[in-house]
C-alpha cells in the first residue's frame, strides 16, 4: 500500500514540472533588439587659406626692418613712418614721387624716338629726290637725279631714326642711374634713423 502511494506522489509531482519546451514557450517575449543609428562622419570647416602678411613701409622699398627690442608691429609702423618723412627732408628724396617722374621721363622719352622712327626713312626720300631731281634737272636729266637723291634721302632718314633711338636709350639709361643713386642715398639716411630707434636694418 506505501508503495503504491508513493508512486502515485511521483506521478503527481512529474505532472506538475514543465517540459524544457514548455518553460521555453513560458518564458516572457524579449522585445526586439533596436537597431543603433548610423553614425555620419563629423563635419569640418572648409579650410581657408592664410591670407598674405601686409608689407610694412619698409619693405615696399625692399628695406627688411627687424624690430630688436620686440617693438610691436603698429610701433615699428609708426616708427618706420616718422623716418620716412625724416629721411625726405634730409635727403630731398621721395622715392614714391621720383620713381613716378622717372617713368614720365622715360615714358616721354620713348615716345619721342617712336615718332622719331615713325616715316623717318619716307621723308628722308622724299627730300632727297626733290633735291636730286633740282640737281639732276640743271645737269639734264631730272629723274635719275631724284632717284639717285630719293635714295640717299632713305638713307639718311633711317640713320637719323636710328640715332634718335641710341639717344632715347642713353638718356632712359641716365635716369635711371640717377634715380637709383638718390634713392640709395635715402634708404642710407632711412636705415640711420630706424637703427638709432633700435631697428637692425638690411637693404
Amino acid at each position: 500500500m506505501k508503495r503504491i502511494l508513493a508512486i502515485a506522489a511521483l506521478i503527481a509531482l512529474a505532472s506538475q514540472t514543465p517540459t524544457p519546451t514548455q518553460a521555453q514557450a513560458q518564458k516572457p517575449a524579449q522585445p526586439p533588439a533596436q537597431q543603433a543609428a548610423p553614425q555620419t562622419a563629423p563635419q569640418t570647416a572648409p579650410q581657408t587659406a592664410p591670407q598674405p602678411a601686409q608689407k610694412t613701409l619698409a619693405a615696399t622699398m625692399n628695406v627688411y626692418v627687424f624690430p630688436t627690442q620686440g617693438q610691436a608691429a603698429n610701433v615699428q609702423s609708426q616708427d618706420e613712418a616718422a623716418c620716412y618723412q625724416w629721411a625726405v627732408q634730409n635727403t630731398g628724396t621721395d622715392p614714391f614721387e621720383l620713381s613716378k617722374q622717372a617713368q614720365q621721363q622715360t615714358a616721354a622719352a620713348q615716345q619721342q624716338a617712336a615718332q622719331a622712327s615713325q616715316g623717318a626713312g619716307v621723308r628722308g626720300a622724299a627730300r632727297g629726290a626733290a633735291a636730286g631731281a633740282l640737281i639732276g634737272g640743271i645737269a639734264g636729266d631730272a629723274g635719275t637725279g631724284a632717284a639717285a637723291g630719293a635714295a640717299a634721302g632713305l638713307v639718311a632718314g633711317r640713320a637719323r631714326a636710328r640715332s634718335a633711338q641710341r639717344q632715347a636709350q642713353q638718356q632712359t639709361a641716365s635716369t635711371q642711374k640717377a634715380t637709383a643713386q638718390q634713392i640709395d642715398n635715402f634708404k642710407k639716411a632711412f636705415s640711420v634713423c630706424l637703427e638709432a630707434k633700435k631697428y637692425m636694418v638690411k637693404y
